[in-house]
């Protein structure tokens, strides 16, 4: 009989497979596409052109589980940026942002937001280092019993809050304007010229489907800073091969520790025996047992979809029901003949912007009103659109002298207004993500040789994000910690015995990080450490 079977083999399945065959476990993971990885593949869409699907660049992957996965030694190499962003903002000006690069070019709009830099960041690395100590801790939970069972927890919430104790009283200030402001807010009070704004301001509305403005938007802000590439805090690089390198480097580590992977297997059923997870039954009909289920689907997929509603409390299949999910997101790729040639930076030759994130929002007040479009119309009317070209680091993803590129775009509805559907509108918004590059390159649209597009519904379809959400989950306060998924079960485990959840929709949330499966893995290995010793005692 097998210890554990691991439902879903994105990269947070993968991590917490591998730290449970480590613990000697005998696991088996199930993936219901025909590859693993999750949302992190890299797959040929056009003939000659690879690239990553969804999701696109690396920096959140803990430095921990990069480590002990020994992903490195199982063929992963990460190159960092040589410039971190690049935003063109008309036809003759734009902003490059990198390290010892940004003071200068942000002199150009505003010499006192040039000096204001190293305070800005000096404060946001301080919050920033707070997240990095959490990410790999379960979260204070809110339990039910005595005081014997909340004991635990107490202790916990105590350590987190001396941590926070001991920062200085600004820094205490500048962490409650990042968990309750919006990243607009906190910007405005930084800085006046609007170029710089909008770089910050840009990671506020990646996968939230929000305004800059909007309450709460200045922690998303923050939960895209705290990575690291290679040991540099706050860098973004690119897996060579794409971010299908991470989870096939992960897959052999998890296999070499004797995890079985089946492809081709989706589950349909969470099997329950006197309230407790013994096992699945797979899309096939065939029953697979287990001392302990772990789930690295979507919290809203698993608890809807393929457990018995009759197990769970009303409270919290109602909260389960109305988790909210979507992130404004719609992905594309395209197979490209040159590079794009911008009017405010010509060239077709490869140079150091062409290998940034290019991101194509040139204000604050754009990002609004992006947003705002969406949720009238169904779509930006002028979209914020985020563009990699990885093939300028990466030459085994196109044919020589050609190009892939990512485009990572927002603001799209989730679910489109009067009941019409994204198979309807998909061409026509592809057709306007490249018209909005084309009018800051206008090269772009002719050099386009062919594309691949995932709307909201088709990154639901494909990759079970719900509502196209690469959080599985909102990143809002009221879902975040101690309340991911939900007060009372931020402990990687659910009201059902056994059955436990290790995806984004647990702490610490969204990205390539690995930490749900690492942390998942710990409580995993812990009840059944206490199971043994209560059997011992008998």
């Amino acid at each position: 009989m097998r210890d554990a079977i691991v439902v879903g083999g994105g990269h947070n399945g993968l991590v917490c497979a591998f730290y449970l065959a480590r613990a000697g476990l005998k696991v088996t993971v199930l993936e219901q596409r025909g590859v693993v990885g999750g949302a992190a593949v890299t797959e040929e869409f056009h003939p000659g052109f690879r690239n990553s699907v969804a999701s696109y660049t690396v920096s959140l992957l803990n430095p921990k589980v990069i480590r002990e996965m020994d992903l490195g030694g199982h063929g992963l190499r990460v190159v960092e940026r040589p410039l971190s962003n690049f935003l063109p903002l008309d036809e003759s000006r734009y902003l490059k942002v990198g390290a010892g690069r940004t003071a200068a070019e942000v002199a150009k709009f505003s010499p006192r937001d040039a000096e204001r830099l190293d305070d800005y960041a000096r404060h946001l690395d301080a919050a920033a280092d707070l997240l990095r100590e959490l990410v790999l801790q379960t979260p204070p939970n809110r339990v039910q019993g005595g005081w014997l069972d909340a004991l635990p927890e107490l202790l916990k919430a105590g350590r987190l809050g001396n941590r926070v104790r001991k920062l200085p009283l600004s820094t205490q200030r500048e962490l409650l304007d990042l968990f309750t402001k919006s990243a607009g807010d906190v910007l405005d009070g930084w800085f006046e010229s609007a170029p710089i704004k909008a770089a910050y301001g840009f990671d506020s509305v990646v996968g939230n489907y929000a305004s800059p403005y909007t309450p709460g938007s200045a922690y998303v802000l923050l939960h895209h800073v705290f990575g690291e590439v290679n040991g540099k805090k706050g860098a973004w690089g690119h897996a060579i091969g794409g971010m299908g390198a991470i989870t096939l480097a992960m897959a052999k580590s998890a296999q070499a520790r004797g995890v079985e992977i089946r492809t081709g297997c989706a589950v349909r059923e969470i099997l329950l025996d006197q309230g407790r997870a013994t096992g699945v039954v797979t899309a096939a009909g065939e029953r697979l047992d287990a001392r302990v289920v772990v789930s690295n689907l979507n919290p809203r997929l698993l608890y809807t979809r393929l457990v018995d509603p009759a197990a769970l409390p009303d409270d919290f299949l109602r909260r389960m029901q109305a988790w909210r999910c979507g992130s404004g997101t719609f992905r594309m790729n395209v197979a490209l003949s040159e590079l794009p040639d911008f009017s405010c930076l010509p060239g077709r030759q490869m140079a150091e912007h062409h290998a940034s994130g290019i991101v194509i929002a040139p204000t604050l007040h754009y990002m609004e009103r992006a947003y705002h479009d969406a949720r009238a119309l169904g779509w930006a009317r002028e979209p914020i659109v985020e563009m990699l070209i990885p093939s300028t680091l990466d030459t085994t993803l196109a044919p020589p002298g050609q190009h892939v590129a990512s485009l990572f775009c927002q603001h799209v509805a989730p679910q489109l207004p009067d009941g019409a559907s994204w198979d309807q509108h998909r061409e026509q918004v592809a057709d306007l993500m490249i018209a909005t590059v084309d009018r800051y390159a206008p090269n772009f649209r002719r050099s386009v040789l062919g594309r691949q597009i995932m709307s909201p519904l088709d990154l639901e379809r494909t990759f079970g994000l719900v509502g196209g959400d690469i959080f599985h989950g909102a990143l809002g306060l009221d879902q975040l910690f101690a309340a991911r998924p939900m007060l009372g079960h931020a402990d990687y485990r659910g009201p059902v015995k056994g059955l436990y959840t290790c995806g984004a929709g647990t702490h610490p949330g969204g990205g390539v990080t690995g930490a749900p499966g690492h942390n998942a893995a710990r409580e995993v290995l812990r009840d059944l450490a206490r199971r043994a010793r209560r059997r011992a005692g008998h």
